[in-house]
């Protein structure tokens, strides 16, 4: 039996489950979210708690079970309290600011960086901190990894776009003379 999978999802007080033809529907004080179920696994509901199910013993069941269970779980916690990633930036002259919907980014290129921010996504800026937040899990954790890919952090003088609780090895420069 898988562990995560045979976990119960406890509701939180507001927070509204509905499986129908196949997708789960999670509705919150926060938003709502969609997930396709997979034929293999069952979504059973007992007043607020959840219990996630698998239709046979094969391989590929065993290996659905526990996913889909995860997946339902972040959508009731992000309907609920949602997700949030933060961003650092480090660097003389490195920037950000939102504009409507564009992140623009200033980060030693010869050009700026439009970032057009997701549906469902809000980020914030202050100063070097970038705080990405949403309702989506999957769809915070791309957004912050497609801002940090823009300028990663090199090693020697710690200049880029890092998790702000990510920690760099830092090299060592060329030795002197």
């Amino acid at each position: 039996m898988s562990r995560i999978g045979k976990m119960e999802i406890t509701l939180p007080q507001g927070v509204e489950l509905a499986v129908s033809a196949g997708v789960v529907k999670v509705k919150g004080p926060k938003g709502s979210l969609e997930q396709a179920l997979i034929e293999r696994v069952g979504v059973e509901i007992e007043g607020q708690t959840v219990k996630v199910t698998r239709v046979s013993e094969d391989r590929r069941s065993r290996a659905f079970h526990g996913l889909m269970r995860a997946l339902i779980a972040n959508m009731v916690t992000g309907v609920s309290e949602g997700f949030a990633k933060t961003l650092v930036i480090n660097g003389i002259g490195y920037k950000a600011n939102v504009a409507g919907k564009v992140l623009n980014l200033a980060l030693g290129y010869s050009h700026p960086i439009a970032y057009p921010i997701p549906e469902g996504i809000v980020i914030t800026v202050n100063r070097e901190i970038v705080k990405v937040e949403g309702v989506d899990k999957q769809l915070v954790g791309a957004v912050a990894a497609d801002i940090r890919a823009f300028r990663q952090v090199e090693p020697y003088k710690g200049k880029g776009i890092k998790y702000i609780d990510e920690h760099v090895i830092r090299k060592a420069g060329k030795a002197g003379k």
